[in-house]
């Protein structure tokens, strides 16, 4: 008989053992096929995250690379040539460079101030109408900007494009308090008091930190900061020949098409730049995308522990299953092999058996797998992501002046605004994961398959026909 034939009715005939074999095909298969399902749905969703908020590399001075000079501690700068020239890699969505100087304000227009009368920022340094004035290539990648905590009001931000025209972002309190609006002129005075540029507001920012709080980094009042072109404010300096020279920057921010690009872009970098990169150090700032994607990567490792745990307690009991049928069936091997049927032949009969329950198997977990692993996995997220939520929520900044060590509050772990935590994956199944449950079954139950009847048919038919063995 075609041992094709005898599969069939082998499996039909012994209908309890063909349901039993099958559950436990259908176990692996579904848990395996979950497993990759959510593998695969939370890759998309981190891979989708990746490339909409991109990665941050930040070009910092290295504190360790600073000279002594005689007028005291130098940090190293950079030609902002070189940076924009890094700007064009292939890797970078877009750049910024920034530099600050004093600032002066004269006139009838007045600075917002800490103090009663508003005249200027005295007990920071900074002198009468002197305020801090960053010089920035593109204010929009500003880290208060992108993280949502600056809204522009009017106007439109400071781009490349305005790199050498005198236009500047002023908060809409100290637009307020000299009725400036978009559009108007603002004269500006340099650091020495004495060069004075006419700048073009071109927008109007609102920065919710109160105004007798000093901005940590300047010393001045957030309402008096001024973000102005770069090109625009080094004319107001001497030193740089009223902004002839060369513009040399001592950091720069790229905004990384994708967060796997970073090793690509650092080498691009250190090969395009070279030595000017001394003192120079490259450091990610992708706290946005592990902030958005932790709960992605919880709910990934603990189904893929479930997936192998089960994987591998469903194969356990298959291979009992199939050691059982194997023996159970040592006499029919007997009389079929007394008959003459080559060994080959019957190995081949039980792998057919076995491969047409993986079929079958494989076949119900395709149509129910993913709807069963999206609701799972949805409600294993739903948790994950809830939990992340409330952990930023309540997660607060130590009091001004304090570094938050004595509190036990690691400004590292302040939240990113703007990026919650994902909560939601979409599975979807494909040939590819159907394929590689399809293998990983056949594979297992072959295994299980071979081992216990290469052992029965290496007896004698005698032997298992005249003791059972």
């Amino acid at each position: 008989m075609n041992f094709v034939k005898r599969a069939g009715l082998s499996l039909w005939a012994r209908r309890g053992r063909t349901l039993l074999t099958l559950a436990a095909f259908l176990v692996i298969s579904v848990m395996v096929l979950a497993g990759i399902l959510i593998n695969d749905a939370t890759a998309r969703a981190e891979r989708s995250a990746r490339r909409s908020v991109g990665a941050e590399v930040r070009l910092n001075v290295d504190l360790g690379a600073t000279t002594n000079t005689a007028g005291g501690l130098q940090a190293p700068r950079i030609d902002a040539a070189t940076v924009d020239a890094l700007g064009a890699l292939p890797q970078v969505r877009r750049y910024t460079y920034s530099m600050w100087d004093r600032a002066l304000l004269k006139g009838r227009y007045k600075l917002v101030g800490t103090g009663a009368s508003g005249s200027g920022n005295d007990a920071n340094g900074m002198g009468p109408g002197g305020t801090a004035s960053v010089g920035v290539l593109d204010s929009s990648l500003l880290p208060d900007f992108r993280s949502g905590r600056f809204t522009l009001l009017s106007g439109a931000h400071l781009t490349a494009a305005d790199k050498n025209k005198k236009r500047v972002l002023i908060e809409e309190r100290l637009a307020r308090k000299n009725r400036l609006q978009v559009g108007d002129r603002l004269p500006l005075t340099g650091n020495d008091e004495k060069t004075t540029a006419e700048f073009t507001v071109a927008g109007v920012y609102r920065d919710p930190r109160p105004r007798s709080e000093p901005e940590p980094e300047y010393g001045v009042s957030p309402a008096d900061m001024l973000y102005g072109t770069v090109g625009g404010l080094s004319a107001l300096d001497p030193q740089n020949g009223h902004g002839k020279a060369p513009l040399r920057v001592g950091g720069a921010s790229f905004l990384l098409r994708d967060a796997d690009d970073e090793a690509a872009f650092e080498s691009g970098a250190r090969k395009l730049a070279g030595a000017q990169l001394d003192g120079f150090g490259l450091d990610t700032n992708d706290k946005a995308v592990r902030q958005m994607t932790g709960p992605l990567r919880s709910i990934r490792s603990t189904a893929t522990v479930a997936m192998w745990l089960m994987g591998l307690a469903g194969a356990a009991v298959l291979a009992l299953l199939v050691n059982l049928a194997v023996k159970q069936r040592r006499p029919e091997y007997g009389v079929l092999l007394a008959m003459g049927e080559r060994k080959g032949r019957l190995i081949a009969q039980q792998a057919l058996e076995i491969l047409v329950l993986a079929a079958l198997a494989l076949g119900v977990s395709a149509l129910c797998a993913p709807a069963l692993t999206q609701s799972a996995g949805q409600s294993l997220l739903g948790r994950e992501a809830a939990a992340a939520k409330h952990r930023l929520d309540s997660w607060q900044a130590p009091p001004p002046g304090s570094t938050g060590l004595g509190e036990g509050v690691d400004r590292e772990d302040e939240p990113v605004e703007n990026a919650d935590p994902i909560d939601r994956i979409t599975v979807r199944l494909d040939a590819a994961e159907l394929t590689t449950v399809g293998v990983l079954g056949l594979g297992i139950g072959l295994l299980a398959t071979a081992l216990p009847a290469s052992a029965v048919l290496r007896l004698s038919p005698r032997s298992i026909l005249t003791k059972g063995q």
